[in-house]
């Protein structure tokens, strides 16, 4: 599970009443991301003592959690989800973005991605996954809904199996923390992308402590825009629309 247990949410509650409410948190347009970043580390993988929930696994000063497997389908279906992370209002934001051809790269059981290949009736979802139980969930459910146009990919651990040039618009929802080679699949989504092409991550908030999340299942806004920035993408802006995460908009430079 990746909440936090009631005892650690209670502690961490009481850890915040001595902080100024969502003081990291961003704002659409402006953010802690417009104060200087830290120098970048170095891409390179390192390991070291695996904390609870974690693979000891460390990339640019981040640990690796570890992954939460087909057996969880039924925590990305329940029933409170929307209620929780407004994930009506995520959907309205994916609809506006443009583009035929996306991709959802831990598609999981197509929680995004079916209501997205119903909006695009003459485009394509490509939905990625390692998890082959996780694809045939998507794969019933799509042809349950009579959908044509969800397209299954079984990624690699380090390749996202993309098409080259061919991707609008990518969305990776509390996935990306869970990489576990986080350089390389960027470099693989970078290279799906066509140029001008955007990636939509969305994370629980590292910086916000009232979120009742496990810590190695968020994560703030400075790390993620100098771990994507590192594969050479440009951050666009930071969204708060939802109450626990952040949105993230990157964008795959369109030249030189």
């Amino acid at each position: 599970m990746r909440y936090a247990s009631p005892t650690n949410a209670a502690l961490i509650l009481g850890l915040a009443l001595t902080l100024t409410a969502c003081g990291a948190c961003a704002t659409s347009g402006t953010s802690a991301a417009d104060d200087a970043l830290p120098v970048q580390q170095s891409t390179e993988y390192t390991t070291g003592r695996a904390t609870p929930d974690g693979t000891g696994k460390y990339y640019m000063g981040r640990e690796i959690s570890l992954v939460m497997g087909h057996l969880g389908a039924g925590w990305l279906e329940r029933e409170t989800r929307e209620r929780e992370e407004r994930t009506d209002l995520l959907l309205d934001f994916l609809f506006r973005q443009e583009g035929s051809t996306v991709a959802d790269i831990g598609v999981g059981t197509g929680y995004f991605a079916l209501p997205w290949a119903q909006r695009l009736t003459e485009g394509r979802v490509l939905g990625v996954d390692i998890q082959p139980e996780m694809l045939e969930i998507l794969t019933a459910r799509a042809t349950a809904s009579g959908l044509t146009n969800v397209v299954p990919i079984r990624g690699e651990i380090d390749d996202p199996g993309l098409p080259p040039g061919e991707v609008d618009v990518v969305l990776i929802v509390d996935a990306y923390h869970e990489f576990s080679h986080p350089r390389e699949m960027m470099e693989g989504i970078v290279r799906g992308l066509r140029p001008g092409g955007r990636v939509v991550l969305v994370e629980y908030r590292g910086e916000d402590p009232f979120v009742p999340i496990k810590e190695l299942h968020k994560m703030t806004e400075r790390q993620a825009i100098m771990e994507l920035g590192a594969a050479g993408l440009e951050w666009v802006q930071t969204e708060n629309f939802l109450p626990q995460q952040h949105v993230l908009v990157f964008e795959k430079p369109a030249g030189p």
